[in-house]
C-alpha cells in the first residue's frame, strides 16, 4: 500500500483471512487436494486461492471504507487505526473459528522434493516461486505498461491534477486497496498450506518481516520489495546455518545497513 502513501499496519489480518477461509474450502476439494495427480492439485489450489482472494477483497473494500478513507494524508493515524484495525479482524476471526490450531494439509502431491544433482528442492516451494514470479510480473507491467499504473502514481503525486483531467481517482485508489487486500489473501493461502497448522497470529507473525522487507526495498517500489524480500531470505538461511545465534536479530541488521547506504531503499520510487 505504499503505492497509495497509506501506512497500513493491518496487512497481517488479511493473510490469516485468507489462510482461515482456506480451511473451509478444503473440505469439498479434498478429492482433488489428496489427489497424486500434480494437476490436480494445482487445479484445486487456484481454486481456493481464486476463492479466498474473492472473501480478502471484500474485506479490502469494507476495511478502507470503515478505517483507511477517513486518515489518508495523516500517516501518524493511519499506523495507529491500521493496528486497531488488524485487532479488531483477529478477535471477529477467533469468534468465528475459536481459539485452536487450524488444519491446511498440503496437497499430497507437492509433497516431497525433487533431486538436482546433490540438491533437493521440495516442490512446494518451486510453486511458490512461480507464483510469485507471476505476481511480480504482473504487477510491474501493470504499474508500468497501463494506464491504471500511471494512474496510480499520477494521483499519488498529484490528487487534485489528475482529478481536474476528469478522473476519478478515488475508485483508482479503492481497486487498489481491494487489490492489495486480494493479494495478501493469496500470500495467506500460500504460506497456511506450506505451514499446515496455524493459528489467528499467522499473518501477524511475519508483520515484522513485511515491514522490514518494505523499508528495504523502499515505499511504493515493486522491484524494492523483490529485491529485500530476495535480500532477507538469503540472508536469513545464511547467518542460521553459520551463526544461529544471530538469526533473530539478522533482519533488522541487514536492514540498518541498506538503510545506513540508502536511506530510501533500494529502489526508491521516483517523485520527479
Amino acid at each position: 500500500f505504499g503505492l497509495m502513501d497509506v501506512m497500513n499496519l493491518g496487512h497481517a489480518a488479511f493473510v490469516a483471512v485468507g489462510a482461515y477461509t482456506a480451511t473451509l474450502l478444503v473440505g469439498p476439494l479434498k478429492g482433488l487436494l489428496e489427489s497424486e495427480s500434480v494437476w490436480a492439485s494445482l487445479a484445486a489450489i487456484t481454486a481456493v486461492i481464486a476463492l479466498s482472494m474473492v472473501v480478502t477483497a471484500a474485506l479490502g473494500w469494507v476495511y478502507e471504507r470503515l478505517f483507511v478513507r477517513p486518515v489518508y494524508g495523516d500517516h501518524l493515524k493511519q499506523i495507529l487505526i491500521t493496528i486497531g484495525a488488524m485487532i479488531i479482524i483477529e478477535q471477529i476471526v477467533l469468534v468465528l473459528f475459536g481459539a485452536n490450531q487450524m488444519m491446511l494439509p498440503m496437497p499430497e502431491a507437492l509433497r516431497g522434493s525433487l533431486l538436482l544433482g546433490d540438491v533437493a528442492i521440495e516442490r512446494y516451494r518451486l510453486v511458490a516461486v512461480a507464483v510469485g514470479l507471476v505476481v511480480y510480473a504482473g504487477l510491474t507491467l501493470l504499474l508500468t505498461r497501463t494506464r491504471v499504473g500511471l494512474l496510480i502514481r499520477a494521483g499519488v503525486e498529484n490528487r487534485s491534477m489528475v482529478e481536474a483531467l476528469g478522473y476519478r481517482i478515488r475508485n483508482v485508489f479503492i481497486a487498489v486497496f481491494v487489490g492489495g487486500s486480494a493479494l495478501a489473501g493469496l500470500g495467506g493461502v500460500m504460506w497456511g498450506f506450506y505451514r499446515e497448522q496455524f493459528t489467528v497470529a499467522i499473518g501477524a507473525e511475519v508483520l515484522v518481516q513485511m515491514l522490514i522487507i518494505v523499508i528495504i526495498g523502499g515505499l511504493g517500489s515493486v522491484t524494492g520489495c523483490f529485491a529485500g524480500a530476495m535480500l532477507i531470505a538469503l540472508s536469513t538461511n545464511y547467518v542460521s546455518f553459520l551463526l544461529p545465534d544471530m538469526a533473530l536479530v539478522s533482519n533488522i541488521l541487514v536492514m540498518m545497513a541498506v538503510l545506513l547506504w540508502r536511506p530510501q531503499g533500494l529502489y526508491p520510487v521516483n517523485k520527479h
